[in-house]
């Protein structure tokens, strides 16, 4: 028997790789008793921020540990896969269809036990604390005291949603970047219409914290006001970048673009891409409303601000995900120093195979170097302690290719990206699927490669 802590996208990864190998699990998820923040419902795994788990394909980093997850029945991407929306190069889903989809196989794994309390101390036993960004404070402290590290925290935040019915098609237009399938509204702004909208931007009232409350933010999830706070231009060649992105109306790029992304199966709402923002209400829908397009635009859920909690994973843990401290407890998610879904997803099934592997009297594993996830959870063990923030997954997680020499001039020959990460992509998914099958053990998929013509559009 192992303890599983959260059921959100790490914990009820953990939970289901741990059951999958034939050992009983009790997971504690304290909602909907105790409601976060930052959540809408009980469902396990729930998206909070965006509804994409990043860009598929050979070009793409996420692409590579997606591919990882789905070659070894990766519960969620799994999951995802399965409420895919269109979303260009991105694993995009209808959010509820997914953590309904989630929350039917825990629920109902003959070997997960489901108690619904909030759990104030870390368990005795082998124990996977995956509590998320927003682990409760009696549980942090108790985390803090048993790592002997200090807790830390950085600010997320959630976009706007808007419905589509209150878009205006006469303005904007549907259209991928550089002529990619036509999965996002576009909304165009002229020189004006941009500085007039950033104007409003630097004018609006932000979320103002408590006096204890530091506000850090993570860079892979600014939100569009801290963005503009670093000058004019930085939104337009950030989330606002019109790039590849041809207006019908003049057949040149605009001056600058937001796109909205689908949220649900219908088609019904659609999210502001690159714009998490912590604004008060009354003010975004004032700055949502002089986006060209958006004039009416009805808000059916507003972007939000919470705090997020992790570890200094550095300090505490080893690259097993085991803390230092008590090797018989692990720490997937937000909690372990990992940003996005995938990357909690992913985490949570190292963790989970691992506390099985522990419960079954065998050694915990690394994935290898050249794998997304060893790269990812060798980097949470060995990096930089003083200043450290969550990390996404990038190539420079993994090792470099052996330079190749250029016959006829001796010299070592520079590879672009598109000729390198292909082949960064399949020696990473090899050496990961071949340490599945040898080392750990496990029942390998080769999963079907899927390859996008350019990398995700900026700020998605």
């Amino acid at each position: 028997m192992i303890t599983v802590i959260g059921a959100g996208l790490a914990g009820s990864e953990a939970a289901l790789a741990a059951a999958r190998l034939g050992v009983r699990v009790r997971l504690y998820e304290m909602r909907p008793v105790k409601m976060t923040p930052a959540h809408r419902s009980g469902n396990f795994a729930e998206l909070v921020c965006s509804n994409s788990l990043g860009g598929e394909g050979e070009l793409q980093s996420k692409g590579l540990l997606q591919a990882e997850l789905r070659s070894v029945g990766g519960a969620i991407v799994g999951a995802a896969d399965a409420s895919k929306l269109p979303a260009g190069n991105a694993l995009a889903v209808e959010r509820d269809e997914f953590s309904e989809r989630v929350t039917r196989a825990v629920r109902e794994h003959p070997l997960i036990e489901v108690l619904g309390e909030e759990v104030t101390a870390v368990p005795e036993g082998i124990a996977v604390i995956a509590s998320g960004p927003l682990t409760s404070d009696a549980l942090a402290a108790d985390m803090a005291r048993l790592t002997g590290s200090e807790r830390l925290s950085f600010y997320d935040a959630a976009a706007p949603v808007i419905a589509f019915d209150s878009i205006d098609m006469d303005v904007a237009w549907r259209a991928g970047r550089y002529e990619q399938s036509a999965d996002y509204i576009n909304c165009p702004f002229t020189k004006d219409e941009y500085l007039a909208f950033f104007g409003a931007l630097e004018q609006a009232r932000a979320h103002t914290p408590h006096d204890w409350e530091k506000l850090e933010f993570f860079e892979g999830c600014m939100p569009i006001e801290e963005i503009a706070r670093r000058g004019i231009d930085t939104p337009r060649f950030g989330p606002m970048s019109p790039k590849g992105l041809d207006d019908p109306r003049t057949g040149r790029w605009p001056y600058a673009v937001a796109q909205l992304r689908q949220e649900d199966r219908e088609g019904r709402m659609w999210s502001l891409v690159g714009f998490q923002t912590g604004l008060k209400w009354g003010d975004q829908k004032v700055v949502v409303n002089l986006i060209p397009g958006l004039g009416n635009a009805e808000i059916v859920r507003y972007g939000v601000m919470h705090r997020n909690t992790y570890l200094n994973a550095p300090l505490v843990l080893e690259s097993t995900l085991q803390l230092k401290a008590d090797p018989t407890k692990l720490v997937a998610g937000v909690l372990a120093g990992t940003e996005g879904y995938l990357e909690s997803a992913a985490t949570g099934w190292l963790a989970g195979t691992n506390a099985a592997r522990l419960a079954l009297g065998l050694e915990p594993l690394t994935p290898p170097a050249e794998s997304m996830l060893g790269g990812l959870t060798r980097y949470l063990a060995s990096a930089n302690p003083k200043g450290f923030q969550p990390m996404n997954v990038n190539w420079a997680l993994v090792p470099e290719l052996p330079a190749e020499i250029n016959e006829r001039t001796g010299k070592p020959r520079k590879l672009g990206k598109r000729e390198k990460r292909p082949v960064m992509f399949r020696r990473g998914l090899g050496a990961f699927m071949a340490w599945a099958q040898d080392e750990a053990g496990l029942t390998v998929t080769p999963p079907p490669v899927r390859e996008p013509e350019v990398v995700e559009p900026a700020g998605a």
